[in-house]
């Protein structure tokens, strides 16, 4: 008698033909869309009752199971299902999760994880992808992509470039009103960095980043605009798109400083200057302008150094070139070293002369190696390049002026977020080593040192208040650290520098002294004023409302600007904190907000205060930044859409943070 084996309670049962039609009735939700057909004797296969593909079941006492008729509902494998939910037929089969609710229930649960296909969704996908990834806007005209994306859902429309593009515009206009959103709430204000790069076209594209510290005391920095500016080289040219994206982000009142790397004249800095005072109080009489970032200075100073030793570079340059693109020639040198036993960690490498870093590391891997290229015409006679000792002598002294600009170069590149205490103590120990190397009796060393003094003395004439003033922020250092460190660059002038700083930071702090003040208390949580107010109100009765102290405050304002300017002398006066490797000078204001009110506000502002205006892929490089020749050729606001939205994609937000799982 034939049999058939079926699942009873977890147990493998036989039962006869006769009693098969019970079998319809498993629990299995398989079974509402497949049929068990007798193929030969012993032998049974489940037929899809749409599709009527046939899959094995059971061959003599084997059951194959059912997970691969579960495949073939729930991952739509099956064309007539397919069809069915395209046309909202059928809900989704979804295999069993665990758990002892009513299988039935479970499967047909609003809580699938399956969502109909959705070709507004794919198309915001697509201009994700090549929003984040910078691909060209023309790759979904591809023969390829078209092919490729049609094997995967035939069901997709191609789109087109102008329809792509609009799509890229689009999720940038979203996440701009995000953006817009955050930086309309922030309680201190807003720091640009301009960053000058130029096309094939000598067009300039003004990069324009704000720099703010949020609720939470987090140093935050976001690409705003990507201004297209004809004239580069124009007086006006850097103080049109600062208006421009003032305008644009309604900054007008919160713009504090402004930090940039574009070579500008005198009538462009006074084209800039009155922009940090529109609608604010004449801050520091405009002061807070930084003509010259950090990473363009350190890049300047290090192709000096490179300059003066141009010909022992090319030396070094064509030995490493000669191992390096030659494999036996590399395994040659290698064997070479084994031999001498030279300890070395450091690579050879090829340098690329765009960036000054990769000539420094190969000058630095090359002298650490010179007695392996002194004697590698020993293993290999066709090596006649090997520079003279007195040319090794002279890359190690281009290694020791390198080495100080590249260890603070790199904390750009290292560091999140730089911030101006940070380069105050890389600056001034620069320019003090420099001061003692001009006396040197080489030539060669105390000509290189003049020309970079020179350089170091530019930018500590243009920012070393600013800088000076965020190290006096720092609890661990206030006006000591200045007091210190200019006796040692300035010498007998040092008094004149201090009393600048002192004067300038006592000078600031009134101005935020005769801000306006809430009318609420100055210690109330930030962005939890209006809950603490009715918590008071309710507690204390109206007495105590603000409508019966309105003028009780007036008052306060102006009779205690005596109180609060000591708040600043307070600060100075108290001693100084440990100084521990791992501080959060943001962390310390947030926590000493309440005793510090208005100096909290003050430190808040100046500690955003950027140093570099260059992206930490460009702070080592020695030519003008190019927008390459695809780019440039869109239209403006398609750039500034494709290049700010990558920025705020990579910060995420909520839309672009949720992950969802499409049935195709």
């Amino acid at each position: 008698m034939e049999t058939t084996p079926v699942e009873n309670n977890n147990e493998l049962a036989l039962i006869t033909p006769e009693t098969q039609p019970k079998r319809r009735k498993k629990k299995s939700m398989v079974w509402e869309y497949f049929t068990i057909e007798t193929v030969s004797a012993g032998c049974r296969r489940a037929c899809c009752n749409r599709c009527k593909q046939s899959f094995a079941y059971s061959t003599g006492s084997k059951v194959a199971g059912t997970s691969h008729l579960k495949r073939h509902i729930a991952k739509g494998t099956c064309p007539a299902l397919l069809h069915d939910q395209y046309n909202n037929q059928l809900t989704p089969y979804n295999p069993k999760t665990g758990g002892s609710e009513p299988r039935k229930r479970r499967y047909r649960s609003p809580s699938s994880p399956f969502i109909p296909f959705d070709q507004d969704r794919c198309r915001h996908e697509i201009a994700r992808m090549i929003i984040m990834h910078e691909y060209p806007l023309h790759m979904v005209e591809h023969p390829g992509f078209i092919a490729f994306v049609q094997n995967l859902q035939p069901r997709f429309d191609k789109v087109s470039f102008n329809t792509v593009q609009g799509d890229c515009v689009a999720t940038y206009l979203r996440e701009k009103q995000s953006l817009m959103k955050l930086i309309e709430g922030i309680p201190g204000r807003v720091c640009l960095t301009l960053d000058m790069w130029t096309s094939n076209q000598t067009l300039g594209y003004v990069f324009i980043t704000g720099h703010f510290i949020d609720f939470e005391w987090k140093l935050q920095s976001r690409v705003l605009n990507v201004i297209m500016e004809p004239y580069p080289d124009s007086d006006s040219a850097l103080s049109h798109a600062v208006a421009a994206c003032l305008s644009d982000w309604s900054l007008e009142g919160k713009l504090f400083s402004l930090t940039f790397n574009h070579p500008t004249s005198e009538a462009g800095l006074e084209n800039l200057r009155p922009l940090l005072c529109t609608k604010n109080p004449l801050i520091l009489n405009g002061q807070l302008l930084l003509g010259n970032c950090i990473a363009r200075t350190l890049s300047s100073m290090a192709k000096d150094v490179l300059g003066a030793g141009h010909e022992i570079v090319k030396k070094i340059r064509d030995s490493a070139k000669y191992v390096k693109t030659s494999e036996s020639h590399d395994e040659k040198f290698v064997q070479v070293k084994n031999q001498l036993q030279v300890r070395s960690e450091k690579s050879l490498i090829l340098d690329n002369q765009t960036q000054w870093n990769t000539t420094y590391q190969m000058l630095a891997a090359g002298s650490e190696l010179k007695e392996v290229f002194n004697c590698l015409d020993t293993s290999d006679p066709d090596y006649k390049l090997a520079p003279s000792m007195e040319d090794w002598k002279v890359a190690e002294t281009l290694c020791t002026f390198l080495k100080p600009l590249f260890d603070a170069a790199s904390i750009l590149t290292t560091t999140t977020n730089p911030t101006a205490i940070t380069f105050f103590h890389e600056a001034w120990k620069i320019h003090a080593d420099l001061g003692r190397s001009i006396t040197n009796e080489d030539p060669f060393i105390s000509n290189i040192a003049k020309s970079m003094l020179e350089k170091i003395d530019k930018y500590w004439k243009d920012c070393s208040l600013i800088l000076a003033i965020a190290v006096v922020m720092d609890p661990r250092f206030k006006m000591k650290l200045v007091e210190f460190s200019f006796t040692k660059i300035f010498g007998e002038d040092a008094p004149t520098y201090i009393k600048i700083v002192d004067d300038g930071i006592h000078e600031l702090f009134l101005e935020y002294v005769a801000l306006p003040l809430p009318l609420t208390p100055t210690y109330t949580e930030e962005g939890n004023a209006g809950n603490n107010g009715k918590t008071d109100e309710s507690q204390q009765g109206n007495l105590l409302s603000d409508q019966g102290l309105t003028d009780f405050d007036v008052y306060i304002m102006e009779t205690s600007s005596q109180q609060m300017k000591s708040e600043l002398d307070q600060y100075l006066e108290e001693s100084l904190l440990p100084r521990v490797q791992e501080f959060d000078v943001l962390g310390w204001w947030k926590l000493n907000k309440m005793k510090y009110p208005t100096l909290s506000k003050m430190a808040r502002d100046i500690l955003s205060i950027p140093v570099s205006a260059a992206a930490p892929d460009s702070v080592f490089d020695i030519i003008i930044k190019q927008l390459d020749e695809y780019r440039s050729s869109l239209r403006p606001e398609t750039v500034e859409a494709l290049i700010c939205a990558k920025d705020w994609l990579h910060y995420g937000s909520e839309e672009s943070n949720a992950l969802v799982k499409m049935e195709f």
